[in-house]
């Protein structure tokens, strides 16, 4: 095992050279990159809980009654393959920007000014945290955010008063969060869906899809000032230290990596998600070496946070696994369904179009209800509905269809990561975060959502 411990980081910074090759046209290396991907699920398997192996089982289970009812079934497999590579790929690659991030002090700080807002500010404040920090850190944004606001409020001598407001600091970081699901090239919602919709890319559905983020985000801050508890007797406010401009490294770097993709996708033909994977570490390397200048020898030095790097992608192992598995089961599950739902009665392509776009919404976070990972659920439903061609619309109305929701089911999940984080800093189970706290919000939002998705394909699609 000592081996394996070893060998495990490498192999996924392989996999995610080779995913960054494969992106920029070097095609060649696919045939290696199955291989490597295959093999690294071997190697992980074993590893990782019961829960993931059971999905590695299905996975191999699909593929056995696929290859005895499909004579193209090796073309499918190829394709899960390819899918779960670029997956774990992009994972690793978003993980070392997160991994820069957690050492940078002006991070830090900006992220403890926005938990000492005052409570007339605070949930705005935290909740477009949430979102700018998502941006950057992902997961990662909900980690440290929430442990500063979970930090903030033990000061609060009225245990009703610390629960109220861990509870609404909590909900605006994990509102903040899914947000950015709606629209961030960075975010696995964005590159999921607009490899499987016929015609869509990352450049026809940013700005639809920030609506969508920022009208969710405008929904949570309303519910929040709707339903604020009131106590009878507030503690004294105190003044955050420092200002708004602790907030302008986060800032910088965004324009960084956004001035980046914009020029890249410009001069070249790649699409966002290898851009994204090609110049996030690139941003991360050199961070994390402008941080280390001048470190004395140990663990600040360049190296050292390399090798930690790539020794901690061990610990990530099993969300590694459940993600790449997710994107292989859905595309090779995705032929099987098809004649199923058909058989059934069921045809898709003789619905209105705005019952395709409306069920999209409802449809993943009852996905997600049910334990399936929003990449399991897209990857599966998507091949199920009409092209935009056929339905008459933009490619882009579909994927803030399936973007608004892949949001809502970030927020309702018991089964997710936020709801997950957001349940253990909240001292609470999952479940009371995404039905409890999250039911109103995730219901509202589900009804707007559905008007919009259905305005843009009539009056810009």
């Amino acid at each position: 095992m000592a081996f394996a411990d070893r060998a495990v980081g490498p192999l996924l910074a392989l996999l995610t050279f080779l995913v960054i090759l494969d992106e920029w046209g070097l095609g060649l290396v696919a045939p290696v990159l199955r291989c490597l991907a295959v093999g690294t699920l071997i190697l992980l398997t074993p590893r990782v809980r019961l829960s993931r192996q059971l999905f590695v089982v299905v996975g191999a289970g699909l593929t056995a009654w696929l290859a005895l009812t499909d004579p193209d079934w090796t073309d499918t497999v190829l394709r899960g393959i390819d899918t779960a590579a670029f997956i774990a790929g992009f994972y690793v690659a978003l993980s070392t920007l997160r991994e820069a991030a957690a050492e940078s002090p002006s991070i830090q700080k900006g992220g403890a000014f926005l938990a000492g807002q005052p409570p007339p500010k605070r949930y705005l404040a935290m909740t477009l945290g949430g979102h700018l920090f998502a941006l950057v850190l992902n997961y990662g944004a909900i980690v440290l955010l929430g442990s500063l606001a979970a930090a903030s409020v033990q000061h609060d001598t009225d245990e009703r008063i610390r629960d109220i407001r861990r509870r609404r600091m909590l909900l605006a970081i994990q509102r903040g969060f899914v947000s950015s699901l709606a629209w961030s090239p960075l975010a696995f919602s964005m590159a999921i869906s607009t490899s499987l919709v016929e015609g869509a890319s990352w450049g026809a559905s940013a700005l639809p899809g920030l609506v969508s983020g920022l009208t969710m985000m405008g929904i949570g801050w309303a519910l929040d000032t709707i339903f604020k508890p009131r106590v009878s007797n507030p503690p004294p406010q105190r003044d955050p230290e420092g200002s708004w401009l602790l907030l302008s490294p986060l800032l910088v770097l965004m324009a960084i990596l956004g001035t980046g993709v914009f020029v890249l996708h410009a001069a070249t033909e790649v699409r966002i998600v290898g851009i994204v994977a090609l110049l996030v570490p690139l941003v991360a390397v050199c961070w994390a070496a402008i941080q280390s200048r001048g470190a004395p020898a140990g663990e600040a030095r360049l190296g050292a946070r390399l090798t930690a790097f790539l020794r901690g992608l061990s610990e990530a192992e099993g969300q590694i696994v459940l993600l790449m598995m997710a994107g292989y089961i859905g595309t090779v599950g995705a032929p099987l369904l098809v004649p199923l739902v058909k058989s059934a009665g069921l045809h898709p392509e003789a619905l209105p179009v705005w019952v395709v776009l409306v069920a999209l919404v409802w449809v993943i976070p009852l996905c997600g209800q049910l334990g399936m990972n929003p990449i399991l659920a897209v990857t599966l439903l998507a091949p199920l509905i009409p092209t935009p061609d056929q339905m008459g619309i933009a490619p882009a109305a579909v994927v803030i269809a399936i973007t608004a929701g892949w949001t809502i089911a970030g927020a309702t999940s018991p089964f997710t990561a936020t709801t997950l984080l957001i349940g253990d800093f909240g001292r609470v189970e999952a479940h009371q975060v995404g039905w409890r706290w999250n039911g109103l919000f995730a219901l509202v939002c589900g009804l707007v959502m559905s008007l919009w998705v259905v305005a843009y394909a009539t009056i810009f699609g």
